[in-house]
């Protein structure tokens, strides 16, 4: 047995992880932590204070109670706000604290557009378009070319977890580009984890969303292999980024 752990902000899209969970049909086991994410906003100030080290460290002990092997936070905003840099500090202090590999969801956008051999993306994100750019400038750090970003200018979670199949299609298809070579969504409030396959046969390219890639990065840190092409494209190859 595999134990994954993630600390999820929040409650928004938490019912991805279960779902996912099932998809994976292996000796995969999904354990999430809520953390305390203080104010419910997409704004830079109240991310960086939801991605605090000690609001991360306050559901480590849980996980490691339960046995996880790795843990990833489950959040991008709460990540790439804080630059390349300081993203990479965030996870150090997380794995030091948690005693076990870590990393974050931004990361896991980057690892994951790497295993598709994706050279130009697109992003569709649901954030205001200040903090959607500073996603694609985290992007251009480690060398992706983002052809495109667009935003929706949602400031809070909850409300981006209470959009549903139309809503995430619509958003797609917006956020597309004929030069890119996958499309990004990276919010883990929206629920996506249903809707891949149906998302990357209207769109004809890879899609990589919050929660799909978060777990495929917990994996990839426990050197995990799972084959679920019912989670997308990402979930059908092996992967080629080592731990």
């Amino acid at each position: 047995m595999t134990a994954l752990g993630f600390l999820y902000p929040g409650h928004s899209a938490e019912d991805d992880y279960p779902r996912i969970e099932q998809l994976l049909g292996s000796d995969i086991r999904v354990d999430l932590v809520h953390t305390d994410i203080g104010e419910d906003a997409h704004r830079v100030d109240a991310l960086l204070e939801m991605g605090s080290a000690g609001r991360l460290a306050a559901g480590v002990q849980e996980l490691r109670h339960a046995g996880a092997d790795a843990v990833v936070w489950a959040c991008t905003s709460g990540s790439f706000v804080y630059g390349w840099d300081g993203a990479q500090e965030q996870v150090r202090t997380l794995a030091q604290t948690a005693g076990m590999p870590a990393s974050s969801t931004s990361f896991a956008f980057v690892h994951a557009v790497r295993e598709l051999g994706a050279r130009r993306v697109a992003i569709g994100a649901t954030y205001p378009d200040d903090v959607a750019r500073l996603f694609a400038e985290f992007l251009r750090a480690d060398g992706v070319e983002v052809v495109s970003v667009k935003s929706s200018g949602i400031i809070t979670a909850a409300e981006v977890g209470t959009w549903g199949e139309a809503e995430l299609l619509a958003l797609a298809r917006h956020s597309d580009h004929p030069d890119a070579d996958a499309l990004l969504l990276p919010d883990t409030a929206l629920h996506t984890a249903a809707h891949i396959p149906a998302l990357e046969k209207d769109l004809g390219k890879p899609v990589l969303t919050a929660n799909q890639v978060t777990v495929w990065e917990a994996l990839r840190l426990a050197d995990r292999r799972v084959n679920a092409p019912e989670l997308g494209a990402l979930f059908t190859r092996e992967p080629i980024v080592q731990a």
